[in-house]
């Protein structure tokens, strides 16, 4: 029988440049999509698997267990699809974009811009769909303010990746949760001791920088606003009665309701409203579920907007996170991760290295992995013993992951929230780079607490509530 042995240093760094060269190669030379870049790393790490004395079998057991992991998280990617065409054919996403541009003004452009994109992409669950729709509208309408486009930039993607992390709705906070086997509702609640002093402190600096960049004599300015607001309202029926699918899904979820039948009454939801106050027909309306919502008015930005949505939508994201899920397996089979384990061990010591350690190895996933999705598994398979062994609850090991994979994600170039985001809004990474100022100023709460014990929460402390959410994981994944 064949020795399995653990990879040495050299042979990760190895990997390591093949994974970058491969992403590079991919992303930025040849444009190739992620999955295929994925499957690539496969091949590599699979490769690796067989020379240290894995046989085959045990490497495809790998991946299927890898997967395995956040089958739950595919699930509810799914039904998100469906929540946002139906949200957007009943009208629901429409008069929250609405609502929200009635607040613009020039002066508080910026801020307005933070705020507006946060709470899309909270009611979605998406900050790329936040991005792609609101980001868009903001980008035209901050140029005619005369802001500097990289800093709208900024304050679209800083509210966006604010909205998606407390969102549970979103494929990032599931999947965050579900790697640290941590309760979604539990991980958001976490997630608020960070986001909301995120929110507060970037706000401010965005309003500073309203007022210093904007003219606020530009009122004509404001008649943009007044032509994107009549051109939805021209197009769906707007009122706060839209608005209650949003209030009812939110409630459900705060009180602990499972998520997936919760999206999907969400879902259902704006099928019915789609009938009873948009003018479509039944089938139509639940049509959109899978398909999306299509729309052709016209004017342009009625049909970037909201043309999108549908489980259709969403076969992309599920195949990247498989592979994404499935790499994971890999390098947990061949060792990669305990090695890295090993070296963050011998350094953590505190709370503040523990920190500084999870945020390092999510953003590692970024970098090397260029996807969210493999940041997510760096984070969570590297430190994870760490936490436990220091006692430490692990809703601040998904805490941290997301600040230092989420948070990070657009921050590099290659990556698929990097290329995203520049694509989109037509402004290149390194150029918003220095205005995602929610981004940084999130990361550096994290380590605050880790360096200074605040809301680091011992295990034995998260009292019985979480005690019995996580015996009722234990019993879920059996």
């Amino acid at each position: 029988m064949k020795t399995v042995r653990l990879p040495n240093k050299t042979e990760i760094v190895l990997i390591i440049i093949l994974f970058l060269a491969i992403m590079y190669v991919s992303l930025a030379v040849f444009e190739l999509p992620i999955q295929l870049a994925l499957l690539a790393a496969w091949v590599v790490v699979g490769l690796l698997g067989l020379r240290l004395g894995h046989t085959y079998d045990a490497i495809q057991g790998s991946i299927v267990k890898g997967i395995n992991q956040g089958v739950e998280a595919l699930l509810v990617i799914i039904f998100v699809g469906a929540l946002i065409g139906g949200w957007i054919a009943g009208g629901v996403v429409p008069t929250l974009i609405y609502y929200g541009l009635d607040i613009l003004h020039p002066s508080i452009f910026l801020f307005a811009t933070l705020i507006i994109c946060a709470l899309t992409a909270i009611a979605t669950g998406t900050s790329w769909g936040t991005v792609g729709t609101v980001g868009i509208a903001m980008m035209g309408i901050g140029q005619s303010f005369g802001v500097p486009m990289p800093l709208v930039a900024g304050a679209i993607i800083s509210g966006a990746y604010f909205g998606d992390k407390l969102s549970p709705l979103s494929d990032s906070t599931v999947m965050a949760a579900s790697l640290a086997k941590v309760e979604i509702i539990t991980h958001v609640r976490s997630m608020l001791y960070i986001s909301v002093p995120a929110l507060v402190i970037s706000s401010v600096l965005y309003l500073g920088a309203g007022f210093l960049f904007l003219d606020k004599t530009g009122e004509a300015d404001i008649g943009i606003v007044a032509t994107n607001m009549a051109a939805i309202q021209e197009n769906f029926q707007i009122g706060w009665y839209m608005l209650i699918p949003i209030v009812l899904v939110l409630v459900l979820l705060a009180n602990r309701f499972p998520a997936i039948p919760t999206i999907a009454i969400g879902a259902l939801l704006g099928m019915i409203w789609a009938y009873l106050f948009q003018g479509m027909d039944l089938v139509s309306a639940t049509t959109v579920l899978y398909e999306g919502y299509t729309i052709e008015s016209g004017t342009p930005f009625i049909d970037t907007l909201f043309n999108r949505g549908g489980i259709v939508s969403m076969l992309g994201v599920i195949v990247v996170m498989i592979l994404a899920l499935g790499f994971g397996g890999l390098m947990e089979q061949i060792g990669i991760l305990e090695v890295m384990r090993a070296s963050f061990s011998n350094w953590i010591n505190n709370t503040g290295r523990l920190t500084v350690a999870t945020i390092v190895s999510a953003f590692l996933g970024n970098f090397f992995g260029s996807a969210g999705y493999v940041s997510l598994i760096t984070g969570t398979k590297v430190t994870e013993k760490n936490y436990d062994e220091m006692g430490i609850d692990r809703k601040v090991l998904s805490r941290n992951t997301e600040s230092g994979g989420i948070l990070t994600a657009p921050m590099v170039p290659w990556s698929d929230n990097g290329i995203y985001m520049a694509t989109v809004l037509g402004v290149s990474t390194m150029s918003y780079l220095p205005f995602l100022w929610l981004n940084f100023v999130g990361i550096g709460i994290a380590i605050f607490y880790g360096y200074t014990g605040r809301f680091m929460w011992k295990a034995e402390d998260a009292g019985e509530e979480i005690e019995r959410e996580e015996e009722e994981l234990v019993y879920e994944s059996h």
